[in-house]
């Protein structure tokens, strides 16, 4: 790529050419992926390893897998065409060659897919064909996940600030996502509105509060949603999946319900009936559910419904309602930076059936301060 002064580029010209470097660093990826497979096939899995830990000064364990990555991406032809030309990127090609550990996944199929989807939406696109293709209902993905749990809590010598680490399987992590919303919510509505806290510093304070404060009442709102789909022929229940797609066999569907309370409910034209006006300014458990059906996660970057809020399309605070068609999910970084402070607005993409954000035709005026209702430390998780 030929250098340029970002400086004098416009916002147009500014993301054009991080879409030059995201198919450059692709090119490049797939260049480490044929050399570390030759040296591979030539010496072996170690000595490519160690090559690649001498030559880019990366750790051990960064290059055992990209040795592996390469290794799996040789025999998926596909994306690795893809990844050479720049229209696979390098996250989602990784995504591939570790499904193709897991099962005899459709090479094509998925890197098709990889040109049009982003990174959390493609994601859970493989974790679905995986589940297709093992023909065990998840089941087996799903065990070997929860055997590859891990968590840490060290001590940051850069500031003294603690850190925990923690990676659990989607099922779990969904869980925790629910509750630690719920919290996060309750904390929101017991501050004072003139010194509110940021959307970072909330979830860590309801993370802190829900360990340390095991014994406390469960906060109101969560809820785990699950979705299957009922077999009218063979009278069973089949597709079991979290709101955003991310499949669960139908098995854990059954265990979660012995102790849960369960909420049935038919989501299609039925939704339409699912308005508050303005009784309340937060979403029901039911619009909670039926919202995280229809958006599947953040409008903006496809993050999870159980990490997200919910957005008033027209704005509460000028007189819009609590109501299904009048909300849309999503996540804190979206909802306060891209909404509030930069401009977003919530559009209807007719082409794929959902809805998305839109960057306005014109920066904001950075000369002029956000308004006190569009002030994004007072964004109400709702």
């Amino acid at each position: 790529m030929d250098a340029v002064d970002v400086a004098g580029l416009c916002g147009e010209g500014l993301q054009a050419r991080l879409g030059e470097i995201a198919r450059a660093e692709s090119g490049l990826a797939a260049m480490k992926a044929d050399t570390l497979g030759e040296i591979a096939r030539r010496d072996g899995d170690g000595a490519a390893a160690h090559a690649a830990a001498d030559a880019m000064s990366v750790s051990g364990r960064k290059a055992r897998g990209d040795v592996r990555d390469a290794v799996r991406l040789g025999e998926l032809d596909a994306t690795r065409q893809g990844l050479l030309a720049g229209s696979v990127p390098v996250g989602h090609a990784q995504l591939i060659a570790r499904a193709a550990g897991d099962a005899a996944i459709d090479d094509r199929y998925l890197a098709e897919r990889a040109r049009h989807e982003g990174y959390d939406e493609f994601r859970r696109t493989v974790e679905r064909h995986v589940a297709d293709v093992n023909r065990d209902d998840g089941a087996s993905v799903l065990e070997r996940q929860r055997k590859a749990r891990t968590a840490k809590i060290f001590t940051r010598s850069s500031d003294g600030m603690t850190v925990l680490s923690l990676a659990v399987d989607p099922l779990t992590g969904a869980q925790l996502g629910t509750v630690i919303a719920a919290t996060e919510r309750r904390l929101f509505q017991d501050e004072d509105p003139a010194a509110r806290r940021t959307p970072q510093q909330r979830m860590a304070d309801a993370v802190a509060q829900l360990i340390c404060d095991p014994d406390a009442k469960r906060p109101a709102g969560a809820s785990l949603i699950v979705v299957a789909d009922y077999d009218m022929v063979n009278h069973q229940l089949t597709s079991g999946r979290l709101a955003d797609g991310t499949p669960i066999p139908i098995g854990e569907i059954a265990r979660i319900a012995v102790d849960a309370e369960v909420l049935p409910a038919i989501f299609e034209a039925a939704t339409g009936d699912l308005r508050m006006g303005r009784s309340r300014r937060t979403a029901t458990d039911l619009q909670r559910a039926a919202l995280a059906l229809r958006d599947k996660g953040c409008v903006g970057c496809g993050i999870a419904p159980e990490r997200c809020q919910h957005h008033h399309i027209d704005h509460w605070q000028h007189g819009g309602h609590t109501d299904y068609q009048n909300l849309v999910t999503v996540c804190p970084d979206c909802h306060n930076d891209k909404i509030h402070q930069q401009g977003f607005t919530v559009e209807w993409d007719s082409a794929v059936s959902r809805y998305g954000l839109q960057p306005p035709a014109q920066p904001p005026n950075s000369s002029h301060g956000p308004s006190p209702t569009d002030d994004p430390s007072r964004a109400p998780p709702t």
